[in-house]
This record gives C-alpha cells, structure tokens and sequence, in this order.
C-alpha cells in the first residue's frame, strides 16, 4: 500500500541543535521517499556519513539566509562525492516517460548550500555518431571536468579536429558557441545552455555503458537565482550595440573562424528572410537551472494579478523545447524528427497561448533540458526562472495562484478561436517518424506569410513530412515550393473549403497519418470532428476519398501527396485545385546535423543528374543517375567562400536551378 506521506526504511532523523539544519539524517539511516509524495522542510536539511536521502517523489525545502543544505562526513566536514542525497529516475528503461525525483529550495543563500545532489539522468541521444548533447547543468560550481567521469568519456580543451571533445556554453549575445578552454573552471551561469560533445558514439544519454542504468551527475543545486533574466540584444556584438553580422548565406564567421551556417538555424525566419532581417536575432537559448520542473506554458502573457507566474513576454515568437527526437529505423540508420516548436499568436486577443507543439504539458521542462526562445523584436523582456518552478509533470492552470504545486492547465474559453489540425506520419509498426501543423484562426494570412510580427508560421527543414504555401484559391503557390512548412497558417474566413497541400518525402517510410486537434492549444474529445465553429477539418488523399479528420483517428497512406481543409470543399474546389504545382518540389536545404547542403528529391522523381558550377562557371561536381529515394549530400569544401548554382534534372526533364552560398 502506497503511503500518503513518505515510506520510511532504517529511518533516523534527528532534529539539530544548531538552528540551521533542521532535517538531519544521520550515519546509517535512510529516509526513503515515495515517487508521487511531497516532504516539506521548513529550514535546512543535512546528511551525515553514509545517510542517505533516497528521493523518488519530491522535497521541498524553504527556509532564511541562515539555514544550511549540507552533505557531512562522519568528522563534520563536507561530504563531497555525492551518493547521499539522490534524485531518482524512477523507471530508466522507460525514461522518456518515467517520473523522477526532484528538488526545489527556496529562501537560502548560496553560500549556504554546499550540500552535494545526485541526480540520476538519462535521456534521449540528440544525435547519432559525432554530435552535440545540448543539456542544463544545474549545479552551481560544478567543475566540467568532473563531467569525464560521470560520463564515461575524456572531454578535453580542443575545439575542432580529430580528437576535438569540448564542452560548449551558449553565448547569446554573440550568437556563438564558446569553449572551455579550462575544465578545472566551474559553472557560475543557473540558466546556462551546454553543449556535450558525443565523438564516435563515445557515450550514449539514452544507454549508459556496462551494468549501469543511469548516469549520476554530482553536483550543488543553485539557491533560487537573483533577480530576472533580462531578454535583449541576442545576436548583438559586445563590442557595441550592432547585429552581429552573419553575412550572405550565413557565410561570415564568428571569433573561432566558424562559418555561422554551420551550427546556427532559425527555424522561425527562415520562410521571410533566411540569414536577413533578424534571422538568427533575438534568439535565446537556455537551461533549466534547477532541480525542478519549469512550466513555460504561460510565460507569453499577463494572467491575472493574483495569479500570474510573473511573466508577460509579450513580443514572444515562439520556443523550441525539445531538440529532436532520434528514431532509429529496422536497418539501423536514426535520424532526428526535427525540433519541437510552438509558435505564439500575436494578435493580443488571447485566443490561445501557442500553436504546433502546443502539448502544454511537454511545455513542462525537465531538470537537465534546454530550450530556446525567439523573440519577434529587440524590445527589452524579463523571464524570472523562480516562478516558473513545478513538481508537476502537467502545465498550471492559466490565473490560479502561482506556486510548485498550482492546479493544473484546464484551457482557455473564447470566442475567437485558433483551430489545428496535426498530421502524425506513423511508421509500419505505428511509431511516430514525423509530424505537421495546419492552423486556421480568422486572424491569421492566407497565402505568402512575411510579417515577422504576426506569422506562427515555421519551416520543416529537413522533415519528412510538411505543408507548402497554398495559393489563395487552394493548391500549391508556384512561387514559394523552394522551402515548405512544419506550421502553416491561413486565415478561416478567406480560406474556408480550399485546400493546403500534404507532401509525404518518404512514402517508404510514412505508412499512415494520425490525426490530434485542437482548439486553443486543447486537445477536443476522442473521435470528434466538429471545432466550436461548428466546422471541422478535412483530409484528401489524391484520387482518394474526402474523409473527415477526426480526433484519434488513423489513416493509410498510398499517395506522396494529399490535401487538408479547414471546413467541407465544395466539388469545384475539390476539382479545380488538386492540381500539381509547375515548377517542381525537389529542396536544396542546409542541413545543420551534417554542416552542409543536402537536395530533397521531390517524391514523384526517380532518377537525377545533378550539376554544381561555382561562380566562375567551373563544374565542381557532376553526378548522373542519382537515386532519388535517398537525400544528396552536396559535398563542398566548407573552407573555400564562394557561391555556387545547383542545376537539378529529373529523368523525365523537369529542371530544378538553384543558388547556394558556401
């Protein structure tokens, strides 16, 4: 039977005679607790010896500037190797969705908590063979080389070449990622965004090495953080308050001669003004600092006087919360999902808080993850991490009284709607491979989507599954097929009954869709069709049936193109508009996981001969007969500056010309 409270084995807490401790497990005693409980400390906690505070549910410790969160050796001194308070990952087979033990302090000092923490971690691979784990460390004055052998690999000072296993930490001010130079230095920045270089397969954040089911990270939790974070001048040099300037393509380059498009995206921009504009700009990447949960889900807006979190980020573009999730097929290969990203209306109305990944709860970062957060502007904004700290696996409810145990998120009622039709590509064995959004709101543009103010538009990039910009009268926008979109927007007025086209790149691969609808950010009953409108979605596959997209429901997939609508077309707009675009929708798109260019064969292609001239006219590359049902990897030398034209023929002539700048 589950205790209410706390399960207990070999308990011995004493109550100290010093004022600043005022848990304290002693030498040889355990006090165990239970996943789903919460233990409350209304002043400091201590363990002596070997005593062990095993946590699987969650400890809450406020106090003052006198009290102490200690680890103790049997003399009385500082107990630092960890192993005696220890936050549990409950379930690590299942870890994506298991619970775990978390940690929140308030009303201490710093200097007062040299207590060392334990945190179990295990966690999805962000990608396969040599890339970049991006992490939080919240530990304060944790030196990174002790990462080595929690980890069970050597990171070391080189930054680039063989042998190159750094430790990175975001800078956003100059946009660039900047290197330890000395792992015996210590962390000092909560909301710090790292990134862990993986060589080879050397360590794996999903499977430990050996016998071990988890990694522990040692380590001092950080006191709440003083004051707020400021959001301004992402992307701005500090040497002044200019752009800093990612030149043509992206191909300027940073303090470490890093051409910039090769480790920055902007998945928000990159339909308006890709490496223009603010491209790349008012970009912010962060860590959770703490060893509690952080709820972004209503950091967007002001809620109530009473109730709000403290934030009001008004000029919010949108988040990426999850970088990716790796898949890994039946022959082995994995590939990345793509990041999961939300998009805030800007209208003002509150008609909804986001929309694409609008899984609130997912919105619900973990202890140990990273987001990003992209402003539409420069305009000065404050984010107070302390608020935003949660027990709870679930977002708050919008207004109700802020705290790590506020109810949770029941939705917003209104009357001007945002509506969202998600399209989940599902592998033969019913595994999510790839997703879509399309989102209707009578505030939102039809067509062409260029104002950066407004747009919840964002790119697929290099996804399996996406939309394309759809021409007033439905179908396919002829000028706009050089990129496609993983959030696409129209107006549900102009747009009603007209069609937005579906594109499967991997039919292959894609078997079936599933269908998750919402309505300001909420998901709408099992099997429901019907929006408050009155009108629901519609999904079409060509020279197939008009189906109603209900909530939950799946469907087979036998054609690389389809059609979705907002509301029933009528039989001329069925008729007129499933027609296939002029020019052709094979992609040159930057692939950022690879550091260079990849063509996307349009999926009614089968063969290619591809032609790459630099600018002087000289053929750099030449390749016939290329198989298309793979991506190209157009292979260039990455130290060479230059521009190139990309000339793409399918067997059956269609011709694809295209510019990249290198």
């Amino acid at each position: 039977m589950r205790k209410s409270l706390f399960a207990i084995g070999l308990l011995a807490i004493s109550y100290s005679v010093q004022a600043q401790i005022l848990c304290h497990v002693d030498t040889n005693a355990n006090m165990y607790v239970s996943e789903g409980t919460l233990v409350y400390s209304g002043g400091g906690v201590q363990t002596k010896g070997n005593g062990l505070l095993d946590v699987h549910g969650n400890i809450m410790v406020v106090g003052s500037g006198t009290d102490a969160f200690k680890t103790i050796d049997a003399a009385g001194s500082d107990k630092t190797d960890g192993g005696n308070i220890i936050l549990r990952l409950n379930t690590p087979a299942s870890f994506a969705t298991s619970t775990y033990g978390q940690l929140y302090i308030d009303g201490l000092s710093q200097s007062n908590i040299t207590g060392i923490v334990t945190k179990e971690y295990r966690t999805t691979s962000h990608g396969s063979g040599n890339y970049f784990q991006q992490v939080a460390l919240p530990f304060s004055g944790k030196a990174f080389n002790s990462l080595s052998a929690e980890l069970g690999k050597t990171f070391n000072t080189q930054r680039t070449g063989t042998g190159s296993n750094p430790i990175l930490k975001w800078d956003n001010a100059n946009a660039v990622s900047a290197h330890f130079t000395n792992l015996a230095s210590t962390t000092a920045d909560g909301s710090g965004y790292y990134m862990l270089k993986v060589t080879n397969n050397d360590w794996n954040p999903s499977a430990p090495a050996g016998a071990a089911t988890v990694f522990n990270i040692n380590g001092k939790p950080y006191a709440p953080l003083a004051g707020t974070v400021t959001l301004q001048n992402a992307g701005k040099s500090n040497l002044g308050p200019s752009n800093v300037v990612f030149g043509v393509g992206g191909n300027a380059v940073n303090s470490y001669n890093e051409k910039y498009n090769t480790y920055l995206d902007d998945s928000f921009e990159f339909t308006t003004s890709a490496w223009a504009g603010t491209f790349g700009q008012n970009w912010y990447q962060f860590g959770n600092p703490f060893l509690t949960n952080l709820d972004l889900s209503n950091i967007g807006y002001t809620e109530s006087v009473t109730g709000s979190d403290g934030n009001a980020v008004k000029n919010i573009w949108g988040i990426e919360y999850n970088p990716g999730t790796v898949v890994t097929l039946p022959g082995g290969s994995t590939y990345a999902t793509g990041a999961q990203v939300v998009t805030y209306v800007a209208t003002g109305d509150g008609v909804a808080p986001a929309v694409g990944d609008v899984n609130l709860d997912k919105m619900v970062i973990k202890p140990m993850q990273s987001f990003k957060i992209k402003l539409r502007d420069n305009t000065a904004q404050t984010l107070d991490f302390n608020t935003l700290r949660r027990f709870k696996s679930t977002a708050r409810t919008a207004g109700t009284p802020n705290g790590v145990n506020a109810a949770k998120m029941a939705g917003k009622g209104t009357n001007s709607t945002v509506k969202q039709l998600g399209v989940i590509g599902l592998d033969a064995n019913g595994n999510e491979i790839s997703r879509t959004y399309y989102v209707v709101s009578p505030s939102f543009t039809t067509g062409h989507q260029v104002s950066t103010a407004t747009t919840v538009q964002a790119s697929a990039g290099t996804r399996i599954i996406g939309t394309y910009e759809e021409a007033l009268n439905g179908g396919y926008d002829n000028n706009y097929t050089n990129y496609w979109l993983y959030i696409n927007e129209a107006n549900e007025g102009n747009f009603q009954g007209k069609n937005v086209k579906l594109v499967n790149y991997k039919l292959d691969q894609v078997k079936s869709y599933k269908f998750e609808i919402r309505e300001n950010a909420e998901l709408i009953p099992a099997g429901a069709h019907q929006l408050s409108s009155g009108i629901g979605f519609y999904y079409k596959a060509e020279n197939g049936n008009l189906v109603q997209a209900k909530q939950g429901d799946v469907v087979a997939v036998t054609n690389e193109e389809a059609n979705l609508y907002y509301g029933e077309p009528s039989n001329n707009t069925l008729a007129t508009n499933k027609t296939t675009p002029s020019v052709s929708r094979t992609l040159v798109v930057y692939d950022p996981s690879i550091t260079n260019y990849i063509v996307r064969f349009d999926p009614k292609w089968k063969k290619a001969d591809i032609q790459v001239y630099d600018m002087s006219g000289k053929l750099v590359i030449s390749k016939k007969a290329v198989e298309t049902s793979r991506d190209f990897v157009i292979e260039l030398d990455g130290s060479v500056k230059n521009s190139y034209v990309v000339k793409i023929v399918s067997d059956k002539g269609e011709t694809v010309n295209t510019k990249i700048l290198k």
